[in-house]
């Protein structure tokens, strides 16, 4: 391996150790194991070579990404595909329903489901390949008229609703908390989330994906168990 190549794999297992120690912290704060919650590396942004050396290093086994045309290119057809087996890849952007059946091919979770029109979409196209494919709702944490997901309020209904569909398995939430949010406006956010987390899926294998690179340790001590983490990871 070059030496520049061997330079950056140390700088990313690096970030990767410190950003694993400071979920560890944040569990042991909140008297939580560490081994409740799992990295899902957001790759969107992330060079291949980067993705390439976190996955033959064992260091990246989820990752997230927010278009459905550029995973498949990158994940599908492009530099990364040979590695697709080792890594369970998550559906995290808005999906528009003329993308459903592309997003049902290409990932293994879809992580965004905010209405009962996509989900039926994303049932359709599952059923076509004969898979049952995981979801999450995603949750509107925050007032942005931009921002994507159901109101803490219509949650429920919408489980419900999804509950009825056969090729779809709910598993969980997923919510972005209030952008340039002071540590109580998160703190208060997140917990909104875990309260519902914990009414509506209270069995094992189930997710709340809470917390980016700059608030993921406060989400982690309220309860996420998937962090999508990015900027700080390929940093």
């Amino acid at each position: 391996m070059p030496t520049a190549e061997l330079t950056r794999k140390g700088t990313l297992l690096t970030n990767f150790q410190n950003i694993t120690a400071r979920i560890a912290a944040a569990c042991a704060k909140a008297g939580r194991s560490p081994a409740e919650v799992e990295l899902l590396a957001v790759t969107k942004y992330a060079a291949d070579e980067d993705v390439k050396l976190l996955i033959e290093a064992g260091a990246l086994r989820t990752a997230g990404e927010n278009k459905v045309q550029d995973a498949r290119a990158k994940w599908l057809e492009g530099a990364l595909a040979p590695l697709r087996s080792r890594v369970q890849l998550h559906f995290i952007g808005h999906l528009q329903t003329n993308k459903a059946k592309a997003a049902v091919e290409t990932f293994d979770w879809i992580d965004c489901v905010d209405s009962l029109r996509i989900a039926a979409e994303i049932n359709r196209h599952a059923a076509a390949l004969g898979k049952t494919m995981p979801v999450m709702i995603q949750l509107k944490l925050n007032a942005s008229p931009t921002q994507s997901g159901v109101s803490p309020e219509e949650a429920g209904a919408l489980l419900a609703g999804l509950r009825e569909f056969k090729n779809l398995d709910p598993r969980g939430y997923m919510g972005i908390a209030p952008a340039a949010a002071g540590p109580e406006e998160l703190k208060a956010a997140f917990n909104k989330a875990k309260v519902l987390f914990d009414r509506d899926f209270p069995g094992t294998g189930n997710r709340l994906s809470l917390g980016m690179s700059g608030d993921y340790e406060l989400a982690v001590e309220a309860g996420s168990s998937l962090p999508r983490i990015g900027g700080s990871l390929f940093a």
